[in-house]
């Protein structure tokens, strides 16, 4: 993450009240808070162990988890602003972008993913047992054609087929009748597990028997690859997905870790449409570039310098000034690279 998004972030939630203290002993800065919380969210492994962060920020495990804790509530009240179903009019423009690529009415891709688990749940642990030999959840992911997340459905247990994990969440009713959130002649594109087609989904054959349908299945193969990609982005900015460390014990754990997925997904969203995109190779960040007219007002003062001035008074704070993978950030930026309906 850039420090410019970093400051429109910081913008955006530093006004909960899930900041403001209740006792006599003053909250650490906002800045700070977000910014453990963000390096957690992007280090998985020895990149997230306590010792690295309590070299790097000062704070014991405790005050990690509490600061975490927070920065989530904070971006929990975003979630429907930037992750959300697109309206008619965005429709059409999807639709009609996608009939370049010979599926005219598309308005979206469909594709399962596995979020594996570190440890294996207390109760039915078998049943999260995938097909890849990991404890894991599965997660269902619409996309459009430019990469941002509109539908999000987490808490399956990684051994559930895609299908049926699809049917289980809430979007699922709409696929099978005349919907608000879909106009005539609109669908969803999936692969072969996403069959057999129904009014709003459409899948790949399972067996190409003719010339037609393995040139169909050819097509739906390239455009599907963005969902692909969107996928792979979102693990790779957000490390910590690669290996999910809470143990679902009970039923607020699993609360808890979809809630941390839902931010994952709702700052994937957020950094697209601020224009921080994400690729192998990250171009150094311009610092002295104009902000562009779309970002919120507050941000235009809120510049690097600023940020970093906030961050150096902070007494826990320690700077560090070595670029993460040629990208000069905060040290925020990844070392590499249930069911819920957001914004129906």
């Amino acid at each position: 993450m850039s420090k410019i998004t970093f400051s429109v972030l910081l913008t955006e939630i530093e006004g909960h009240p899930v900041f403001q203290s209740t006792g006599k002993k003053p909250q650490a800065p906002v800045v700070e808070q977000l910014a453990v919380a963000l390096d957690r969210f992007g280090h998985n492994g020895n990149g997230a162990c306590l010792r690295r962060t309590l070299q790097l920020w000062g704070v014991a495990h405790g005050t990690l988890c509490l600061y975490t804790k927070r920065v989530v509530v904070g971006l929990q009240d975003q979630i429907k602003s930037y992750v959300r179903w697109p309206t008619a009019i965005e429709r059409k423009r999807i639709s009609a972008r996608f009939a370049r690529k010979g599926f005219p009415g598309c308005v979206g891709l469909v594709d399962g993913t596995l979020l594996p688990l570190a440890q294996r749940p207390r109760d039915y642990g078998e049943t999260y047992f995938d097909r890849k030999c990991n404890y894991s959840l599965n997660a269902q992911i619409i996309c459009d054609d430019l990469r941002n997340i509109t539908y999000c459905s987490v808490g399956m247990p990684g051994s559930t087929h895609d299908i049926t994990a699809l049917r289980k969440a809430p979007i699922w009713k709409h696929f099978r009748r005349e919907s608000q959130i879909f106009s005539r002649g609109q669908y969803i594109l999936g692969d072969s597990t996403y069959n057999p087609p129904m009014p709003h989904l459409i899948g790949s054959f399972k067996v190409s028997r003719t010339v037609l349908t393995e040139e169909f299945n050819k097509c739906v193969a390239h455009a599907r690859a963005v969902n692909e990609h969107c996928i792979g982005v979102l693990k790779a900015r957000w490390f910590s997905l690669k290996q999910i460390r809470t143990q679902l014990k009970c039923k607020a754990e699993s609360k808890h870790v979809v809630q941390w997925v839902e931010c994952y997904v709702m700052l994937h969203d957020f950094c697209l449409r601020y224009n921080d995109t994400w690729t192998e190779e990250d171009s150094q960040l311009e610092l002295d570039e104009d902000l562009p007219a779309s970002f919120p007002p507050a941000a235009r003062w809120n510049t690097d310098r600023e940020i970093g001035d906030e961050l150096g008074r902070c007494p826990l704070y320690k700077w560090n000034r070595a670029p993460t993978r040629g990208h000069d950030s905060y040290g925020i930026a990844p070392q590499q690279g249930g069911a819920i309906l957001l914004g129906e």
